[in-house]
């Protein structure tokens, strides 16, 4: 950890992620975790994201339960989550054009789908399905993929791009205008100083 305030940070954005899942987790396939965690890594990176992911994936165990399979799922998926969003933050330097949001969209639904399709496969190994037993599980979790991918475009489409106003009018991050200023002063100042040499 580098300061404080990104201690904080990730203190704060874990207890959103906790509180978004919370508030909604009576309503079957409407979900807030994808976009938040999405802006997150998009805009903080891939270390601040893990950190997040693996503290919500943890401590969302105090409200819901230590089930294996879910603790196994959360670890595997909200790693693999971040790293995809915090290396295409990186590629696209956090900026958000049409073409970004829209590729954006389509890669949150993907991971939806692949949230649900690594349930399919951990859960029945987990357990020991019988193939009939794992294809029944397989079938059933439709019922919780089509509103859940439908919710996580709807959601990345209308939430995200406040979300990352947000966080730059907060000077958040990496690119903080402030943060710059004061290092480009720096070098302002060594550069003074080997001139004078």
């Amino acid at each position: 950890m580098r300061t404080a305030k990104e201690i904080a940070l990730i203190g704060v954005f874990t207890a959103l992620l906790i509180g978004g899942q919370l508030a909604l987790y009576q309503v079957a396939g409407v979900e807030i975790v994808t976009v938040l965690l999405l802006s997150f890594s998009y805009y903080f990176g891939l270390r601040t994201g893990l950190f997040v992911a693996n503290a919500f994936s943890i401590l969302r165990c105090l409200l819901f339960g230590f089930f294996p399979t879910v603790i196994i799922l959360y670890l595997v998926y909200y790693n693999l989550f971040v790293l995809v969003f915090a290396l295409l933050g990186k590629k696209f330097e956090r900026k958000l054009t049409l073409k970004i949001h829209i590729m954006l969209i389509v890669v949150a639904c993907l991971m939806t789908m692949l949230f649900t399709a690594l349930d399919n496969v951990i859960t029945p190994l987990y357990y020991g399905y019988t193939l009939e037993a794992a294809k029944a599980y397989a079938l059933m979790s439709l019922t919780a993929v089509v509103p859940q991918t439908i919710c996580a475009a709807v959601t990345v489409l209308l939430i995200l791009p406040v979300l990352l106003r947000i966080y730059r009018a907060m000077k958040l991050g990496k690119n903080n205008p402030r943060k710059k200023a004061v290092h480009d002063r720096e070098n302002e100042s060594e550069d003074d100083l080997n001139d004078d040499v």
